[in-house]
């Protein structure tokens, strides 16, 4: 959840730091904190607050040196304040630590430590391992490395960390546990540390990612060294960036989130590329074809997400079920593990996420894992974590989604999984010759569909000016589209803060009817298909309860036009790639309903963008 940045080089690191946390920001933004290394000793400046507020802070202050790392946080333990801000220094003075993830069983040695006469500033469990740490080293009589080594044998739970300590000023420590940490190698000697490329790529492509349980060691002059906490050596393996500056800066748009959606013509195309070809009429999914097999037999496949990523794999069933005929179930990826679920060496587990770095997918990811089925991983980060514990999987190649409130995510994952259901129904011969061709070169036609959509903006942009003040809100959807309903009201209530309930429209009846009145906005998704006379039917029981219906439909489509308040118009699609169109206007209108609200569109309140802790 936190943003972690490190660095050690030639350079100031101050700029470095900064710099490397406004590209981390979306991670979290409660407070935020550097600690810098001089000849003058450790330098420690943190806040509450964003990064701006830390840049105020620390006006005047002594920000010299070449070595430091940089902080900002997602709260979990303590509230979001200026002692609970990282960087965390032992009580010695020496000793600095930064941490993104959660040590479980901080107030066990939290306790210990205190009866040896450690006192203890803030709410946090970090600071108790910078305390832990401390105390090893001086009574063990260890260097830093050591310290930092058997200190993480003693605790329980997820890390990221960097560390320093003044008394060894050319000196960094970093290490990983289910959290993502990532190195960078540039040309002349420097190195870069952070919680993902983000802040690395305008300085080098050259990148380590640390795995679970290895330590990193970067000594000035003597470069990189790596080491797991079981104090066996690891040769660094060195990758290539894939990533490009200008996809992290907002391109003249006023936010992240609007710019990601307005690239979904061309993430959408970049997730098909090279895999759907029209002239062969076949679908080649590189990343999972040694495991084509295993989907041709499959009696049942489970979806694992959070979120979005969740809502994705909900199509992903749809999807599955219609064209590759083979029983899928949906879990919520922070629910599978509790519940002891039944999994066994038949099944196949698709694992879906945006950063690869969800703490509860990759749980469930090893839990599945362990008793023998085969692992399909979704995401949009190259090198991260749930790429590299699956058997295998694709890319969505959506870029850097740096607004907190998921968009080409969504549409890019619905992509993959569409291209997935196609090519398994068809080496299964469950899916018809004809329908095949057919849905291929539709699904070639959505980048340029979702362009037309896009062009409605103007008219999306009146509706939500109508409706900004609404304080709750309801969106109906059946089939292909009920997902869709529930990730409209999704990034309503992430972004605008109001009230939202996706619900499959014929459940409507069955509760949330009750709530519909002439303030009550009920978004409709009613494009022509399988369950269109039925979505009709529901909007005309929503208009009898003076419900003010918005409805999503297809062009041309002039009964929807005559019930409805106002109607947003999609191109004519088959209902599998109906949520890849339909999902649009729910964006922009819960965009410009935020921005209408004054709400901050790209760092909504209380959420991060990847969620790395439990």
């Amino acid at each position: 959840m936190c943003g972690i940045v490190g660095y050690m080089g030639d350079q100031q690191a101050y700029p470095i730091l900064i710099n490397g946390l406004h590209r981390l920001e979306y991670r979290g933004y409660d407070s935020a904190g550097v600690a810098l290394l001089n000849g003058h000793g450790l330098h420690v400046h943190k806040c509450q607050g964003k990064v701006s507020d830390l840049e105020k802070h620390v006006e005047g202050r002594d920000l010299g040196g070449t070595v430091g790392m940089g902080h900002t946080r997602w709260a979990t333990h303590g509230p979001p304040n200026d002692i609970n801000a990282h960087p965390h220094v032992s009580s010695s003075g020496d000793i600095a630590l930064i941490h993104n993830g959660i040590i479980e069983n901080y107030a066990a040695i939290k306790e210990e430590l205190a009866h040896r006469g450690h006192l203890f500033r803030s709410d946090t469990d970090t600071e108790v391992l910078v305390q832990l740490i401390d105390d090893i080293r001086r009574s063990e009589g260890v260097d830093l490395p050591e310290a930092v080594r058997l200190a993480l044998n003693s605790v329980v739970g997820a890390y990221a960390i960097v560390v320093l300590d003044q008394r060894d000023p050319n000196l960094m420590v970093a290490a990983r546990k289910s959290s993502p940490l990532v190195i960078g190698i540039g040309e002349h000697g420097d190195h870069f540390i952070a919680s993902d490329a983000t802040p690395i790529v305008e300085h080098t492509k050259n990148v380590v990612y640390l795995e679970d349980g290895e330590i990193a060691v970067i000594e000035r002059g003597k470069g990189l060294k790596i080491r797991n906490i079981k104090n066996q050596d690891k040769t660094p393996f060195i990758q290539e960036l894939e990533m490009h500056l200008e996809a992290l800066e907002k391109g003249g748009y006023d936010h992240f989130m609007l710019k990601e959606i307005h690239e979904q013509p061309r993430s959408i195309r970049d997730s098909m590329r090279g895999r759907l070809n029209l002239v062969k009429g076949e679908v080649v999914l590189g990343g999972i074809k040694d495991h084509e097999e295993k989907f041709v037999k499959a009696k049942r496949i489970l979806i694992v997400g959070c979120g979005t990523s969740w809502h994705a794999g909900l199509v992903g069933e749809y999807l599955l079920e219609d064209l590759a005929r083979i029983s899928v179930e949906v879990e919520y990826a922070s629910e599978f593990r509790y519940r002891d679920p039944i999994v066994d060496e038949d099944d196949i587990v698709i694992a879906i996420s945006q950063s690869g770095e969800t703490a509860d997918t990759l749980a469930a990811i090893e839990l599945a894992k362990g008793r023998g089925a085969t692992i399909i991983g979704i995401c949009n980060v190259v090198g991260s974590s749930i790429a590299r514990v699956t058997h295998a999987g694709s890319y969505t190649h959506a870029g850097p989604e740096i607004g907190v409130a998921s968009t080409k995510a969504f549409t890019a994952q619905v992509t993959v999984l569409t291209l997935m259901a196609l090519m398994i129904g068809q080496k299964r011969g469950t899916i018809t010759g004809s329908r095949f061709f057919r849905l291929l070169n539709e699904l070639d036609a959505v980048p340029e569909k979702v362009e037309k959509v896009l062009r409605n903006e103007a008219q999306i942009r009146y509706i939500a000016d109508i409706y900004k003040d609404a304080t709750n809100a309801l969106y109906l959807g059946r089939g292909f589209s009920f997902p869709v309903a529930l990730e409209g009201a999704l990034k309503l209530k992430e972004i605008s803060y109001v009230h939202a309930e996706g619900y499959p429209a014929a459940e409507m009846k069955h509760g949330p009817i009750a709530l519909i009145d002439e303030e009550m906005p009920v978004f409709v998704i009613a494009t022509k298909g399988g369950s269109y006379e039925k979505v009709v039917s529901n909007i005309q029981e929503v208009k009898a309860r003076k419900g003010k219906v918005i409805a999503i439909c297809t062009e041309g489509d002039t009964v929807v036009r005559d019930l409805a308040d106002h109607v947003i118009e999609i191109p004519d699609a088959p209902d599998p790639l109906v949520p890849l169109l339909s999902v649009i206007p729910l964006q922009l209108i819960s965009y410009h309903i935020a921005v209408m609200r004054g709400c901050n569109v790209d760092q909504p309140r209380n959420l991060a963008k990847s969620v790395t802790v439990e």
